[in-house]
């Protein structure tokens, strides 16, 4: 493993527990506010927070939450980058936080709200993709289960 997929992996080990994603997730709405305010320092409390919030909880305990496996499906998927419709998904989300940040440049408060309430959700569904992911790739496959079934008897 070369030091980029250990960094990876140290940070997705943290990342996967539930209160870094979900917190992350929650406070998606904090990217607008230094564009809003024009006000830069709070841009870097803001990145200081996404930065620093992946590796400052504990690796979780198991893997039953499903933004935990949420997480794992997603370090796996961008060592894959399969095309497939979480590609389209993780597109559209990139869209819609761009919408919300014109928005908030803009001063444009409902607009920018909208955005931001479509990228949470579809973040969602990218995970629920995540979750799909992780499972097919851990399934074992049909020729390894006729081998072992073989081999047993």
């Amino acid at each position: 493993m070369n030091g980029v997929s250990r960094l990876r992996r140290a940070i997705f080990a943290r990342h996967a527990n539930p209160w870094s994603a979900w917190t992350r997730w929650a406070t998606t709405p904090l990217v607008l506010v230094p564009i809003w305010n024009r006000r830069w320092s709070h841009a870097a409390i803001v990145a200081l927070w996404f930065a620093i919030n992946p590796v400052i909880f504990p690796k979780p305990a198991n893997e039953q939450a499903w933004s935990t496996r949420a997480m794992l499906g997603e370090e796996l998927w961008i060592t894959r980058l399969p095309r497939d419709a979480a590609m389209a998904v993780s597109a559209a989300t990139g869209v819609t936080q761009l919408a919300g940040i014109v928005a908030a440049r803009k001063r444009r408060w409902w607009p920018a709200v909208v955005a931001t309430a479509v990228q949470m959700a579809l973040t969602l569904v990218y995970w629920e993709l995540m979750v799909r992911f992780l499972a097919r790739q851990r399934r074992p496959t049909c020729n390894a289960q006729a081998l072992t079934a073989d081999s047993a008897r």
